[in-house]
């Protein structure tokens, strides 16, 4: 009995010490007494946990304000140099590692290209454990100063040592990354979905701060979302949650990568708006492509505004969220370039009602939103005070 009271303790101080960490690192910076306030923890409590947290050099004093009569009071912040998080976007046609301070301020960062057609586990796993050498090098950062790596990767992640990934657009059928990243590097790793770890990112740092309920989709190669509810992102049973982009809009309609048809992503992703407008998908200059596309008066161009709307319109009315915030390179581009006829077709598909309580924004992080939001898989473990460990499915 005494050593289940122990445990309690410690959990109850660890999870003291998360919400402190946590109030502080978004509220910027803050005295003591605002953190009395922010957390409803005592005073006794406050002054232990920051005193610990400045020996460990996790926290930092940022300047005084003045009080009312009294000695000024110090102010304290998260120490941005304490760590540091790599984030890594595994996309249709790049691998992307960046690394980030504590402030999600980015220091370095590396692009490998890959060819649309050739995802080798393999060959992507290689691009990775390089590119942390590259950026770590670049920054003049020690692995002793990493606290984790963070993987966006398209499909579904299956929790478990060894890190077991489904993407049918890369030909991945139960893969087991973790054991090939692993093998390379002795930094903890997290991996997730593409589309949550953006989501994560603009939930925390971008448009859809503040939103508790709110859907936040990707708009790349692929096309995904994530569904943030009550304040907490929505995994689902088997962690698939938010695979927006393999709903029906027309039934036997185009087909698909991922083997079915009519699905949104045949008609709103990258590669299906290139094929659409008969351009060749066969490079990797996707971008470049598309940004034409756009600008030519495409009939392609018009239609996808509509399948974009149309989209939105079923999140609208399935899910009735307060915000969903459009992002992805895709949708960057559409949003930019389309963002009226976009509306305007989601309304025409919405229940009035539902629709006049969503707003539906762009995404403020721009195209590089995967990478930071990966990074987001180390910050978030690291606020909440957890031991890492050495590969760690995110959750």
């Amino acid at each position: 009995m005494a050593r289940l009271e122990r445990r309690t303790v410690r959990d109850v101080r660890k999870g003291n010490r998360a919400m402190l960490l946590r109030t502080l690192y978004f509220t910027g910076s803050a005295s003591r007494n605002d953190l009395i306030r922010l957390t409803g923890l005592s005073a006794a409590t406050v002054s232990t946990m920051t005193g610990d947290l400045l020996e460990e050099s996790i926290i930092m004093e940022a300047g005084q304000v003045d009080s009312d009569g009294g000695r000024p009071r110090v102010l304290l912040r998260v120490n941005p140099t304490y760590g540091y998080a790599v984030g890594v976007d595994v996309a249709e046609t790049h691998v992307r590692v960046e690394l980030f301070d504590l402030e999600m301020k980015e220091r370095a960062k590396v692009d490998y290209a890959l060819r649309p057609a050739r995802h080798d586990p393999e060959l992507v796993a290689r691009h990775i454990l390089a590119g942390i050498d590259v950026v770590l090098s670049d920054a003049g950062v020690t692995t002793g100063q990493v606290l984790g790596v963070g993987v966006g990767v398209p499909g579904i992640v299956r929790r478990g040592p060894d890190f077991v990934i489904h993407a049918k657009t890369f030909g991945w059928d139960g893969v087991p990354f973790g054991t090939l990243l692993s093998a390379g590097t002795p930094l903890p790793l997290y991996v997730d979905n593409g589309a949550k770890a953006m989501g994560q990112a603009e939930l925390w740092f971008g448009s859809g701060r503040g939103a508790g309920n709110a859907v936040i989709v990707l708009i790349g190669s692929g096309v995904g979302a994530t569904v943030v509810s009550d304040g907490a992102t929505f995994q689902g049973v088997s962690s698939s949650a938010g695979e927006w982009g393999h709903t029906k809009i027309i039934v036997g309609g185009r087909p698909c990568r991922c083997g079915g048809r009519g699905c949104l992503e045949a008609y709103i992703g990258a590669e299906a708006i290139l094929e659409r407008a008969g351009v060749s998908t066969q490079t990797t200059g996707w971008q470049e492509e598309l940004a034409r596309v756009l600008d030519s008066g495409s009939p392609a161009v018009a239609e996808t505004a509509t399948y974009l709307g149309v989209g939105l319109a079923n999140l609208v009315n399935l899910l009735n969220p307060e915000r969903i915030v459009i992002g992805g390179w895709v949708g960057l581009m559409l949003g930019e370039r389309l963002l009226p006829e976009i509306l305007q077709a989601a309304a025409e598909n919405s229940l009035a009602q539902p629709y006049a309580a969503t707003s539906i924004v762009l995404g403020r992080l721009g195209p590089d939103a995967v990478a930071l939001g990966a990074a987001t898989l180390v910050l978030r473990n690291f606020l909440d005070a957890t031991p890492a460990s050495r590969v760690t499915a995110a959750g």
